[in-house]
């Protein structure tokens, strides 16, 4: 009944509007880390949330899910595809890297199989949307998602602030920001933090907003992995449960939310080839940021704060690989292929 649900929304939407206002303020943050945080410290002094829970659980499920089915409206595949193409294969070298690296050092450690996954996926593919689309399909529950948020996010403002030094220190090109474009939407995962270095880059060196706008595309193309590595995982946790006794379920096995998000993309990618102008699905691309806010708000307040700082050796380890990692291997790519 929507009665049991609406004051837990009520109280995530409360949460997500001043965490949307500092994020904007803060873009290097961003709103769902603001949103994580805020729910966590509220979670600290309030102890008697049995009136609220039912709302809360919505929230970080299915308008989770509903986010990142309006997050394929933001996605042109004829554009992404025929802009990104020159980034393709140091996209799928550094996704493949990251997936390998979270895979061993999974083992290594001895880490929950899905923080080690929601890692993985969030490092290679685009962050907090890769993990909030993967999340459900492998049934992760709101700490593991909040810990991987966390960890990503940390790298992220590493990597915002010390990428354009490194990229002065390797020689990459000044008067073009094709280069160390690629690099930021290849080696950062997280758009604001992509946004960050690439903006950065272009105010050095008077390149308007050149890197800015290949970082961007390059960050598009990656987020259309979240397709078939959403649907291998869920094939996965299917035949897994398949093993241990329950009947198959192509519900499962198909989530919903990802096929619509598939439908999402189409309907822009169609719209757009007969001239429909690509703005008018802006709000819909913004209300999916919004909803994910919403989301991490309801996920903070799940989160048991202390509980997540002691845990938290092994998934920044984790994510410290699989970041090292694909910053190697974007770079070893770009110089083979001659891009720097």
């Amino acid at each position: 009944m929507i009665q049991d649900k609406i004051y837990g929304i009520i109280v995530c939407l409360i949460i997500a509007i001043p965490a949307l206002v500092i994020g904007n303020l803060f873009p290097i943050i961003g709103g769902p880390i603001i949103a994580i945080i805020l729910g966590m410290l509220i979670s600290i002094v309030w102890k008697n949330k049995d009136r609220f829970q039912e709302g809360i659980g919505f929230t970080s499920k299915y308008v989770l899910q509903l986010a990142v089915v309006f997050l394929g409206f933001g996605l042109n595949l004829t554009v992404v595809l025929a802009t990104g193409i020159q980034s393709l294969p140091i996209i799928v070298g550094t996704i493949a890297t990251a997936l390998i690296v979270a895979y061993v050092m999974k083992k290594a450690l001895n880490m929950e199989k899905n923080s080690a996954i929601l890692i993985g996926v969030g490092s290679s593919i685009c962050g907090g949307s890769a993990i909030a689309a993967t999340a459900p399909v492998i049934g992760a529950d709101d700490e593991e998602v909040a810990q991987s948020i966390s960890v990503i996010f940390f790298f992220n403002v590493i990597a915002a602030i010390i990428f354009p030094m490194l990229g002065k220190m390797l020689g990459f090109s000044t008067i073009s920001g094709d280069p160390f474009g690629i690099f930021a939407g290849t080696a950062i995962n997280d758009t604001s933090s992509v946004t960050a270095a690439a903006a950065t880059w272009d105010n050095m060196w008077g390149l308007g907003s050149q890197t800015l706008d290949k970082a961007a595309t390059v960050k598009l193309t990656r987020t259309l992995a979240i397709i078939p590595i959403t649907l291998a995982l869920s094939l996965i946790t299917q035949r897994q449960n398949n093993f241990n006794g329950e009947k198959f379920s192509l519900k499962r096995a198909l989530p919903l939310f990802i096929v619509f998000f598939v439908i999402a993309s189409i309907i822009t990618t169609i719209c757009v080839s007969f001239g429909v102008d690509a703005n008018v699905f802006m709000p819909l691309k913004e209300l999916s940021k919004f909803l994910i806010i919403m989301a991490m708000a309801a996920i903070g307040l799940n989160t048991n704060l202390v509980k997540l700082v002691k845990s938290g050796g092994k998934p920044i380890a984790l994510g410290a690989s699989c970041w090292i990692a694909i910053t190697v291997v974007s770079l070893a790519l770009q110089h083979l292929l001659g891009l720097w």
